[in-house]
């Protein structure tokens, strides 16, 4: 079932850089279900348009230039895998959020094979949409938050959540989509062991078919940037996971 809560407090809104509202296509032939989302995601302040078909969804990524799609894979005429791999062969490489059916596993990893962003699962509740488009776009680095401070600081390396620029000791130093999203959950919660478990679901939000390699391999990446000819920040707790911490 569609629902929502308010048991957390709202974070801060996003908007685009220029300060205009982010603007989200939601596509499903479920009228009832684009009403919802379309009254949640107006409700983050965002500017939002529905289609109801996958032919209407590519005529209004032409005419609407969204931020952001939330795209349901499942469609009588043009189906949103096939939405998908146009706009993927066309160039267009915005951040699509596909709605799939709980038990379609193969669907899930043809979409995101296919060039898809995330996915969430039918039924889903409001929040997690919300959620996911959120992380989606800021990963994009085409939304920004309106925070007082986007910054987030380990002894002397800080990370600016609006920008993406991550500095160590006064120097710049450039990172993947991928590795900031990794350094910036780690740097949300300094000094506590995050195991590789919680890195695949927060940093690549699904299970990555049980390869925790993939995270030993972005934590290489990352030292070598972040900590190779300086005092180690980040460090693998054996058994446990990994933790960053600034030196005592």
């Amino acid at each position: 079932m569609v629902g929502m809560t308010a048991s957390t407090p709202a974070p801060a809104p996003l908007h685009r850089p220029d300060g205009s509202p982010l603007r989200v296509l939601v596509v499903d032939d479920e009228q009832m279900l684009t009403d919802l989302l379309s009254m949640a995601l107006r409700m983050e302040g965002w500017d939002v348009q529905t289609a109801a078909s996958g032919f209407e969804a590519l005529q209004a990524v032409r005419e609407f230039s969204p931020d952001a799609l939330v795209l349901d894979i499942m469609m009588p005429d043009l189906d949103g895998m096939s939405v998908l791999q146009r706009l993927r062969q066309s160039g267009n490489d915005v951040p699509v959020l596909l709605l799939t059916a709980k038990d379609a596993v193969g669907d899930r990893v043809a979409g995101l094979t296919a060039g898809g962003d995330d996915y969430v699962t039918k039924p889903f509740s409001l929040e997690e949409v919300v959620a996911r488009l959120r992380a989606l776009m800021r990963r994009s680095g085409l939304a920004y938050s309106s925070d007082a401070d986007p910054i987030l600081r380990v002894g002397d390396l800080s990370l600016n959540e609006d920008s993406h620029e991550v500095v160590r000791d006064g120097v710049e130093i450039e990172v993947t989509a991928t590795e900031f999203e990794l350094l910036r959950f780690l740097m949300r919660n300094p000094r506590r062991v995050v195991s590789k478990a919680q890195i695949l679901d927060r940093v690549w939000n699904y299970d990555f078919g049980g390869k925790s390699s993939v995270v030993e391999l972005y934590i290489s990446y990352l030292r070598k940037k972040i900590d190779q000819g300086r005092t180690p920040l980040i460090h693998t707790v054996r058994g446990v996971g990994y933790m960053i911490k600034a030196p005592q």
